[in-house]
């Protein structure tokens, strides 16, 4: 019996003789290598056919199938130090290398569900956290973070083989199924009803760019805590929105209620429940503005990704 792999392990100069040898022309091929070299990434268009309320009920039922085991949470939220430390430094990871605003919350589920199912970290729990950056690169971008940047940002405490081997071990534990429901995956969905909702006001356009990307900004401090490991996603990102709103405009309290009903309409959650988290992560954000000037103020020496400072960009 031949020895099946999944593992991806093809070279650009092998997919451009394929490309040859299936008769494609010159010019698509120089098109391609530009493609694969180019600092930009492609992009899909948004797809109005792949959003409203039939695309949000479907992640909805999927989001429950990667939620870490109760007592993965119960042990995390008991002693929350070790993994804040490690969400910590793979967003400051994520950040230092340009990746999208989805890499990071994926990383942290991978990471999650990972331990989840271990109740253990393993020797180097960098190494783990390094792991699942690259897989969720893998997923969420073009061009993946490469393997020699996450070493180096981890003061080479492991080595690319060791990363290789640690990427394996995840995969298989999680049996590939790695594209997991994230509250970035609903922020998009939860906005456009919310734009509609707006429809005729002057500046709706500027609003919702810049509730999406206080709400990326809300989302990966949510990840980062502990506290809200075992909400749904689609609560978190309601809730992110809600409290983006909340932040940035000034509205009467009736508009606040009308948009806070949408958001758990959508989400199919009460709004009491999400009016609950808006408050929590109004505090942890809170929390994190005043402990910020005394990280800023304290002189560290030889900084690196060990040492992170998060969510410096707040602008609320």
């Amino acid at each position: 019996m031949s020895d099946l792999s999944l593992w991806c392990e093809e070279v650009e100069e092998e997919v451009e003789d394929q490309c040859e040898d299936m008769g494609q022309a010159e010019e698509k091929t120089t098109e391609t290598r530009g493609q694969v070299a180019g600092p930009s990434q492609v992009r899909a268009a948004w797809d109005p056919a792949a959003s409203g309320q039939r695309a949000i009920h479907r992640l909805l039922q999927l989001e429950e199938r990667y939620t870490p085991s109760a007592l993965y949470i119960a042990l995390a939220q008991r002693d929350p130090e070790q993994r804040e430390e490690l969400a910590k430094w793979a967003l400051e990871v994520c950040c230092e290398c340009g990746c999208d605003e989805a890499v990071f919350p994926l990383c942290m589920s991978l990471m999650d569900r990972f331990l989840s199912a271990s109740l253990s970290l393993p020797v180097s729990p960098y190494c783990l956290a390094a792991a699942c950056i690259l897989i969720a690169s893998k997923l969420s971008e073009c061009d993946n973070v490469p393997t020699d940047t996450l070493c180096a940002a981890a003061d080479y405490s492991f080595q690319a083989s060791n990363l290789r081997e640690m990427e394996r071990v995840v995969l298989g534990t999680l049996r590939w199924d790695t594209a997991a429901v994230t509250p970035q995956d609903f922020l998009p969905l939860l906005l456009a009803p919310v734009g509609a909702r707006m429809d005729g006001e002057t500046d709706r356009a500027a609003l919702l760019s810049t509730m999406r990307r206080h709400g990326d900004t809300l989302v990966a401090m949510c990840v980062c805590d502990s506290r809200f490991l075992g909400a749904p996603p689609s609560l978190v990102a309601a809730a992110a929105l809600n409290s983006a709103f909340r932040g940035l405009s000034h509205r009467s309290p009736s508009q606040l209620a009308s948009l806070g009903e949408l958001l758990a309409g959508l989400c199919q959650t009460d709004t009491t429940v999400l009016q609950c988290y808006s408050e929590m992560i109004e505090y942890a954000l809170r929390q994190r503005l005043r402990t910020e000037p005394m990280e800023k103020d304290a002189e560290v020496e030889d900084e690196r990704a060990g040492t992170p400072t998060d969510m410096r960009e707040i602008d609320f």
